[in-house]
């Protein structure tokens, strides 16, 4: 069912409360402003180019905004120079999973990379277990709140660097301790991802989960590369896919042989609108890729990619959706059991979140619309018949 069918438009508060699934987010592109500022005193780091928390985040989503992937990546400089102890992993992590479940996330994979944390001295190992000990209290913390919300954790692995074997081993140490898989991330262009063949192939011996950044400002080769030479269970980004799609003048439109194989295979994209404005892979929300993905039926996700950088949330990316496309509950609802469905959890723990979380949850979002048209008509006094 689409928005087309409906016209139950979701209210900024019913965004909010929605239960949304999220596969695409930086454990290092998500911190407070306030707790970076906090830790980078704790740590002597006298990097940062605001000291106050509101300036700082301004900062960050100006210095973001550049329409160039690098200098989008430069800002990580320094969240990842404030994440070098046990405990300011573990506070971050909390704090993520704190926020996102305030922000009606029910579940979440996000990722990190773990040898960017190395330089207090930490190892792989302290490194992964601190974060998940992170994500497991702000896990209790949301619930004694009244919500709910489970983590888990994706190990990337930087694609200019040559650790990805090493950390696709971590991630497999690790995979029934609260990592659910692997990644890699970076620039693209110059980094191609057959550059890492190795612990692509070591993953899928392992029989384990895997995702590859591509697709977002190299393009089709990218992507290509990602699935047939790799053999990506799920697309970071792809958005450029869109660049195999031809809409014709009469509206009709004509797939090309990676884009029908992307669909026809029902290979997940995750899709981060905000973020993609920034790096300039796409120009305005109503023009971004989402829209004729969604109306193809290919598998989008909406994602966060990085929430300080973006200044976003999930709640905010639907906002933009919802006023650029006119998506309802419906669509939201389709969003994200698309995610649930390509979470790299047990498929009965999938089955389970989409059935007993998931659409009840929208259901009762959509009662409430319901009870409101009623009460909005229940003054008006029908005519003599």
């Amino acid at each position: 069912m689409t928005s087309q069918s409906t016209p139950n438009t979701p209210t900024p508060d019913q965004i909010r409360r929605a239960p949304k699934v999220l596969l695409h987010d930086h454990l290092d592109g998500g911190l407070r402003p306030g707790t970076i500022v906090e830790l980078a005193r704790d740590a002597g780091y006298t990097g940062l180019p605001e000291a106050d928390p509101d300036k700082l985040g301004v900062w960050f989503a100006e210095a973001a905004d550049s329409g160039s992937l690098e200098r989008y990546l430069e800002t990580f400089s320094h969240t990842v120079a404030v994440m070098q102890t046990r405990d300011a992993l573990i506070r971050v992590a909390r704090e993520c999973a704190e926020d996102l479940a305030e922000d009606g996330v029910v579940y979440a994979e996000v990722r990190y990379a773990p040898e960017q944390h190395l330089d207090g001295g930490l190892s792989l190992e302290e490194v992964v277990e601190a974060v998940n000990e992170g994500f497991r209290q702000g896990e209790l913390l949301a619930r004694e709140s009244g919500r709910r919300i489970r983590v888990g954790a994706l190990l990337t692995a930087m694609r200019h660097a040559a650790r990805s074997l090493e950390i696709a081993e971590l991630a497999n140490r690790y995979r029934d301790l609260g990592v659910v898989g692997f990644d890699i991330a970076g620039a693209e262009a110059g980094f191609p991802p057959t550059r890492h063949l190795d612990a692509f192939e070591y993953l899928k011996r392992e029989n384990n989960h895997f995702t590859i950044h591509a697709g977002e400002a190299f393009g089709l080769p990218s992507i290509w590369q990602a699935l047939q030479w790799c053999g990506a269970d799920r697309l970071g980004h792809g958005v450029r896919i869109i660049d195999d799609i031809q809409v014709k003048e009469d509206g009709s439109v004509e797939l090309g042989r990676l884009a029908s194989y992307v669909r026809d295979k029902r290979i997940p994209l995750e899709l981060c609108p905000s973020s993609n404005l920034q790096t300039g892979a796409a120009d305005s929300y109503a023009e971004h890729p989402i829209g004729l993905l969604r109306r193809l039926h290919f598998r989008a996700t909406v994602n966060t990619d990085n929430r300080l950088m973006s200044h976003t949330s999930m709640s905010k990316e639907f906002e933009h959706l919802v006023e650029a496309f006119g998506y309802s509950l419906d669509d939201m609802q389709w969003f994200s059991v698309n995610a649930m469905k390509s979470a790299f959890i047990p498929f009965d723990e999938r089955l389970a979140m989409i059935n007993d979380v998931i659409k009840p949850g929208y259901a009762e979002l959509k009662s409430e619309w319901l009870f409101r048209q009623t009460a909005s008509t229940s003054g008006s006094v029908p005519e003599e018949g």
